[in-house]
This record gives structure tokens, C-alpha cells and sequence, in this order.
């Protein structure tokens, strides 16, 4: 058989690329965990406001709680600079809101965080960049990515092209590079999450997103979570999805299955002073004002704490792998 020319090889590889789906796997990186196998980090989203509305002050107790715990890494959900993310990677932002805010030596440590809605208002690329690692070596910002870390793995995804609203929005200007053509991103971004959790063989498996799937504060459920990723979080035996978004902190459980939703969005500005009924799941604690949460992990536990803007414990419960069974 004589062989295809040029063009029709061309041809052929361009068929192919452009027919047969192709799905992006998400990129993996490693957190090498303590010798004892335990795991301890905070969660903080919403923050980025130069110090203000108590970012400061939030700042301060999460030092001191992360001395207690010895920190290994810190999860930021998202909503990293407000109001409009940062115009560059030179944006003085970057350090007044992060490197100039969190200097306790506890914190010192690696911040593994998603983009949130606010974030994209900006330049959204620029948080991407290794240049701001050389600037603050502490950050580590990525659309969507896989973190082991040990008896935890973390699956970080990019929820707000997931939103529509954000699409027919005339008032505020999106910086979507990379993300069009849209339905191929969130084909790719959802199949690949979708075989990673059924790959996973990890003790405890938590999805960080900056939206909340279930929420009863100001933004509320994110309907197009609720439909894209519960299905597969619920079929892949995910234990927890952490977001921010919500300026406040909740624990809500599912009422069909284990997996929890915690909403860790009060780095700075709350008190927003609305809440929304629930219909579905159990609210199992709401607190509209600042403060984040930690998280304690070995094989068989998980101890869970909220702390507000004096550093008092305002609700904490643990769950217990075995059985999995939470108890507040």
C-alpha cells in the first residue's frame, strides 16, 4: 500500500485531534507528610483586602492556632485579592494582601489555592505565575490540580467557568484566557476530576472549590455544582468539598451519603446578615463573621475546628474513618 502523503497524514492527525475527545488529566503534585503519617492545615478563603474589614486580625489567630498544630500546609479557597484580583504579576496587591498580612513563622508554609470569582476580575494568569513563587515562595496557585498529601488527597478545581451567571455579566470585565472554548475546558475540567477520584486510592478524599455547592448564606447553593459535581463526588466516595464564596463558616451534611460541605470563606469582610432556608441536607452549624478553619487528620480521624477573629473555638466535631461517624 503506498503511504499517504504529506497533506493526507496531516489530514488525518487533524481528524483525529479534533473528533476523538481528548481529556486533560490534572496535574499532580506531592506534600511529603510528617513521619507519623498525620496531617494539619488551616482553611481560609476571601481574604485579600490589605489588611482590612479584620483580615488582620484573622490573620494574627491563625498564627497562633498554626503554632499549636505545627502546621504542614495552609488551603486557600479562593477569592485571593479583592476587588479585582491583581493587574500583574509587579501588582503591589500581592504583597500588601499576602506576604505583608500572614507573617507569623506558622504560616510560613506552602498556600495551595484556587481562583475564585474575584480573582478573575483580574489579571488571572498572573496568579498562576511562577514569578510570584520567586516573590513569596509560600504561594502555589493553580486552576485545577491534584495535591497528595499523604493520608489526604486534595483535588483542587476551577468552579467559576462552571457558573453562568459570570458569562452574561456586562458589569464586570472576566479574564477568561485559557478558558475558551468554555464547554471544552468544563468537559475536560470534569472528566478529569471524574478520573482522578476514581483512581484514587487515598484514606480521605476532599475537593477544594471557591463556590459552595451547599450553602444558606448570602450567594447560597450553586445550582450548577449541584448538578456537575455531586454526582461524582457522592459516586467516588469523596469525604469533604471546602469552598469559600460565602463570607461566613458552615458545616452541612449530606443527608444520602458521607460527605460533608464546609465553607471556609471569612478571611476578611462578612456580617452580611442574610440567610437563606434549606431544604435539602443538615446544617449543622452557621456563623456569619471572620474566621477559618483547621483540620487534623491521621488513617482513622479527622478533627475539625472553626475559630472566629479572637481566636475562640466556635464549633468544632470529629469523624472518624472506621465508621464514619461525625460527631459534634
Amino acid at each position: 500500500m503506498a503511504s499517504l502523503s504529506p497533506i493526507l497524514r496531516l489530514a488525518a492527525i487533524l481528524c483525529i485531534y479534533f473528533v476523538l475527545p481528548t481529556f486533560a488529566k490534572l496535574q499532580r503534585f506531592q506534600h511529603q507528610p510528617k513521619h507519623d503519617g498525620s496531617l494539619k492545615f488551616l482553611v481560609i478563603g476571601d481574604w485579600g483586602r490589605k489588611g482590612l474589614y479584620n483580615q488582620s486580625l484573622v490573620a494574627a489567630q491563625m498564627g497562633k492556632i498554626g503554632d499549636k498544630l505545627d502546621l504542614d500546609f495552609v488551603v486557600s479557597t479562593g477569592d485571593n485579592f479583592y476587588n479585582s484580583g491583581i493587574k500583574g504579576v509587579n501588582d503591589p496587591t500581592f504583597v500588601q494582601s499576602f506576604s505583608n498580612i500572614y507573617t507569623a513563622k506558622s504560616l510560613r508554609k506552602k498556600w495551595y489555592s484556587v481562583l475564585g470569582n474575584h480573582d478573575y476580575r483580574g489579571n488571572a494568569l498572573a496568579q498562576l505565575s511562577p514569578v510570584l513563587r520567586k516573590i513569596d515562595r509560600r504561594w502555589f496557585c493553580q486552576r485545577s490540580f491534584i495535591l497528595n498529601a499523604g493520608v489526604a488527597e486534595f483535588f483542587f478545581i476551577d468552579t467559576t467557568p462552571l457558573i453562568s451567571h459570570y458569562f452574561n455579566n456586562s458589569d464586570n470585565h472576566y479574564d477568561w484566557r485559557g478558558v475558551f472554548p468554555r464547554q471544552k475546558y468544563l468537559k475536560n475540567l470534569l472528566k478529569g476530576l471524574e478520573k482522578a477520584l476514581m483512581k484514587s486510592t487515598a484514606r480521605w478524599k476532599i475537593v477544594v472549590g471557591h463556590h459552595a455547592i451547599r450553602s444558606i448564606g448570602h450567594h447560597g447553593d450553586s445550582p450548577e455544582l449541584v448538578k456537575h459535581l455531586v454526582p461524582v463526588l457522592k459516586a467516588n466516595n469523596v469525604d469533604m468539598y471546602m469552598n469559600g464564596h460565602d463570607h461566613c463558616l458552615q458545616h452541612i451534611s449530606s443527608i444520602d451519603s458521607p460527605l460533608l460541605y464546609l465553607t471556609s470563606g471569612a478571611g476578611s469582610k462578612a456580617w452580611r446578615g442574610d440567610v437563606k432556608e434549606n431544604n435539602s441536607d443538615v446544617v449543622k452549624f452557621f456563623y456569619d463573621g471572620q474566621g477559618f478553619m483547621s483540620v487534623q487528620m491521621t488513617e482513622t480521624d479527622a478533627n475539625f475546628a472553626f475559630y472566629d477573629v479572637f481566636g475562640e473555638k466556635i464549633h468544632h466535631w470529629k469523624l472518624r474513618k472506621s465508621t464514619m461517624h461525625s460527631s459534634v
